[in-house]
């Protein structure tokens, strides 16, 4: 026998989840108690016959064999069970989305996963399993999405809630009906014991948090206690509300919580209870009331996450001001360093604040020779390291103030802006505590980098902790590795970033580990190799600023968190904490996790490209290397700043090349390069796009063939990155433009002969293999392809089949064996061996004895 179950005090979506779990095992009894939420009791009242409904005191219990329970994973919860049930060998089958508790019974089948309704983990079976359902089906489904979601709004609410409700909508789902028995009407006795819920309760004031506990005793059993306690909560305006209220012999505990701090399993399990982080519930058979409630006072820390305070988030050095700084050197420094604000500091003491509003007025009036003095606020509002989060953002709110500076013993430590306040509400930047229930747990990768790194390069980061906790200095691992971490992609380039002094430690190290120490004092970092000979950079964290735009930037010491916000791409800009404890905890403050996740490259700042133009050949770069591409605003970014790179020097433009088609796949690059305009800036032509992309790979295409023929003559499997580079100049006839690019040896000769082979008009002529040689015998290979795979050569095949037998031409005869026939070196010699390699060419000489008689015929015709 199989039978669909859920929780007493049925709700809307666990009626939904036992109706379509019924789609999917269709011959399952369906099975409720007689306790149903207030709502799901109106809603059946008018629809019970739609249903096959079996009162749990009615079954068979001995003889079920399948149990399925959903919205529920534990028998403690599911009504009356007879003693003669067989728990030890009944088959689960279980559907739940609440966290997983010691007391969920063990599966065998089912889906257990987060999700904001139970239902929607049904849904997402029946879709797969392309099971018709009704209307009426669609719109009780929506009944438990739409409840237990909270119209989608509770932050257990994910896209597949959303999914599946837009499934509901194609087989349509009455939203006015949804709406109509979705709303929460108090009866009169409901409204009575509110009352006295609202009568008895008491705000307690704990680490900054609110958190109300009411309690009440009824002779009879009353529903709807988790709407009285969240309309306790609503009202009351706390954190959390809980409420304890004895019905006949039992004591039931509900509890809602409105803040991230708060967790209300830890305190619900202690009495066999559960549910989500801020809704849940227990009941304490058989109970004295004061009992339960003086434990549930004594145990309210537990659901309670440690507070996040000042100290946690402010930004820390601060850049600050003295009374005496002119307004405009003050608007310059905010230009430079982003900021709108700074504290002013005078002897060691705050005096006051200055805006750039307050800038904007004295600048509007030609004041910017005053002094910051004359217009800076002196009512200062300020915090101290330990103050909570919660007290933050009331002050920020109460006084309309986008900054508060953080003071110790009178000195200013740090400084707390709407922005650090928006990082934590939007978990941008992680939380900056830990706990299984906390929306804002970090991620730490110290298993994956002992994993993924080899043995050597794990032990040396643990070292370098080691002294990190020694100097007591923070220090992370930053770069691509973190990135490359996350891909699961090899990396062993190790960059250190110390918020601090990166040479001093660079030489605790050295002290710790041995090894030597090489110095560069003008940038601040140092060069650490280890006894083993491995070679670490380490830098002291530092922000940049371009004083125009294409230019190389200022550089100066800074946080971590501005030496992120310098990077160029958010997937770039991640840190891991290598502090002992914090080893391998991942720092994102721009979402880079989420872009690798979608595959997206995403410049940090909208000035970005402006200020740095080869971040538009890095952003091609990572496009190519891990088949990503850029998001909208960040092409569209490139685009409006393409122009830029005519103001790099010819060696920049160079080096990015070199990097561009050396790692990517040189065809797709050059198509890449002309959608983002930048051979266009050279005067090369839209039109020549498709020319160049197919004449890419033609080249490509003649290199990887010789290589697999084993043609010596090639010498390598690739053509060089500058070979490439040509192609659209050459597509566009303006070959000599790219004359400037030529900087080495090697390129200007390769540049000098294909523009010398362009000046020849006479290929269509040519019929034999050897009548290529007048023109060729002196070009190299890469020339000559360079200009088959352009098309000047027609007959490719012919030109090809000439560079096999040129590479295989033996010599028959040198110089000295002419002079030995009694010739003199000179324009004759040269005649010779040109018309003799033609006709070996065209096979018309295979052997030195043919060679010879064509010699003597030669010879005589000179006389």
């Amino acid at each position: 026998m199989k039978i669909i179950i859920s929780h007493v005090n049925m709700d809307y979506d666990a009626l939904a989840s036992m109706i379509a779990a019924k789609k999917l095992y269709p011959d399952a009894q369906l099975v409720i108690s007689d306790k149903q939420d207030d709502r799901v009791k109106r809603f059946l009242n008018i629809y019970r016959d739609q249903f096959d409904f079996v009162r749990d005191v009615h079954v068979e219990w001995s003889k079920v064999t399948t149990m399925i329970l959903v919205d529920v994973a534990s028998l403690g919860r599911v009504g009356k069970i007879s003693d003669d049930f067989d728990v030890e060998n009944v088959n689960f089958v279980v559907y739940d989305h609440h966290p997983e508790h010691p007391n969920n019974v063990k599966r065998n089948d089912g889906v257990v996963e987060p999700v904001g309704a139970a239902v929607t983990l049904l849904i997402e079976e029946i879709k797969e399993r392309q099971l018709p359902i009704s209307e009426f089906e669609a719109t009780l489904f929506g009944l438990g999405l739409y409840t237990d979601t909270g119209n989608f709004i509770y932050k257990n609410t994910t896209t597949r809630d959303l999914q599946a409700a837009s499934y509901l909508m194609d087989y349509g789902m009455n939203l006015e009906i949804v709406q109509r028995f979705s709303e929460q009407t108090l009866e009169p006795a409901q409204q009575d014991l509110l009352d006295q819920l609202l009568l008895n309760s008491k705000t307690y004031a704990i680490d900054g948090l609110e958190i109300i506990v009411s309690t009440y005793q009824l002779k009879k059993f009353q529903g709807g206690l988790a709407l009285l306690t969240s309309k306790l909560l609503e009202i009351k305006g706390g954190d959390a509300a809980l409420t304890v209220v004895k019905m006949k012999n039992h004591v039931h505990v509900v509890g809602r919580a409105s803040s991230d701090r708060v967790s209300l399993p830890p305190l619900l399990k202690k009495f066999g209870g559960g549910g989500h982080k801020h809704a849940g519930s227990a009941t304490v058979k058989h109970a004295d009331q004061d009992v339960v409630l003086k434990d549930v006072l004594n145990h309210l820390d537990t659901m309670l996450q440690p507070a996040i305070t000042a100290k946690e988030i402010m930004s820390h050095p601060v850049k600050t001001l003295t009374p005496e700084t002119t307004i405009e050197e003050a608007g310059h420094l905010m230009y430079r360093y982003g900021h709108s604000g700074y504290p002013i500091v005078e002897d060691g003491h705050l005096v006051g604040l200055i805006t750039r509003r307050d800038l904007d007025k004295g600048n509007h009036h030609g004041l910017g020779h005053a002094p910051v003095k004359a217009y800076m606020t002196t009512n200062i509002i300020s915090i101290e390291p330990e103050t909570t989060l919660e007290d933050i953002q009331k002050l920020i709110i109460e006084h309309n103030i986008g900054r508060l500076p953080v003071l110790q013993n009178g000195e200013i430590i740090g400084i707390v802006t709407r922005t650090n306040i928006i990082e934590i509400i939007h978990n941008e930047i992680g939380s900056i505590h830990e706990g299984k229930d906390s929306n804002l747990t970090k991620l730490h990768l110290a298993k994956e980098m002992e994993k993924q790194l080899p043995q050597e390069v794990f032990t040396l980061l643990n070292q370098i902790s080691e002294t990190a906790n020694r100097m007591y200095i923070p220090v992370y691992l930053i770069g691509g590795i973190v990135r490359d971490l996350l891909l699961k992609k090899p990396n062993d380039d190790i960059d250190i970033v110390v918020e601090g002094d990166g040479i001093s430690f660079a030489k605790g190290l050295q002290e710790d580990y041995g090894g030597e120490v090489l110095e560069h004092d003008n940038f601040g970092t140092a060069t650490w190799t280890h006894p083993t000979g491995l070679m670490i950079d380490i830098t002291s964290s530092r922000l940049e600023y371009y004083d125009r735009p294409a230019s190389l930037p200022d550089v100066e010491l800074s946080t971590l968190e501005e030496d992120l916000n310098r990077r160029d791409f958010t997937i770039n800009a991640m840190a891991l904490r290598l502090s002992h404890d914090a080893f391998g905890e991942l720092i994102d403050p721009f979402g880079g996790q989420d872009d690798l996740r979608e595959k997206k490259i995403k410049i940090l700042h909208n000035i970005s490209f402006i200020e740095d133009p080869t971040r538009i050949f890095r952003a091609i770069r990572f496009e190519e290397r891990y088949q990503f591409l850029m998001d909208d605003q960040t092409e569209n970014l490139a685009l409006n700043s393409i122009d830029k790179v005519k103001e790099l020097t010819p060696n920049r433009i160079i080096q990015e090349m070199k990097r561009l088609f050396n790692e990517g796949h040189p065809p797709s690059v050059t198509e890449r390069l002309f959608e983002l305009n930048f051979w266009q800036q050279f005067g090369i032509q839209s039109s020549h796009q498709a020319f160049s992309f197919q004449t890419s790979k033609v080249l490509q295409k003649m290199y990887h063939k010789f290589t697999e023929d084993a043609l010596e003559f090639i010498g390598n499997d690739e053509p060089s990155w500058f070979t490439y580079f040509l192609i659209p100049f050459h597509a566009n006839s303006t070959i000599q433009d790219a004359e400037k690019f030529a900087l080495t040896k090697d390129n200007m000769n390769l540049y000098q002969e294909i523009v010398h082979l362009n000046r020849y008009n006479e290929w269509d002529d040519i019929k034999k293999i050897g009548d290529y040689h007048v023109y060729l015998k002196d070009h190299s290979v890469e020339a000559i392809l360079f200009i088959i795979a352009n098309g000047t050569i027609k007959n490719r095949e012919l030109a090809v089949e000439y560079l096999k037998r040129r590479d295989r031409l033996p010599r028959y005869f040198t110089g000295g064996d002419l002079m030995k026939l009694g010739l003199k070196p000179g324009p004759l010699f040269s005649e010779l061996f040109l018309q003799l390699e033609m006709s070996q060419l065209n096979g018309e000489i295979m052997t030195k004895e043919k060679a010879e008689k064509w010699i003597e015929v030669f010879l005589k015709r000179q006389t």
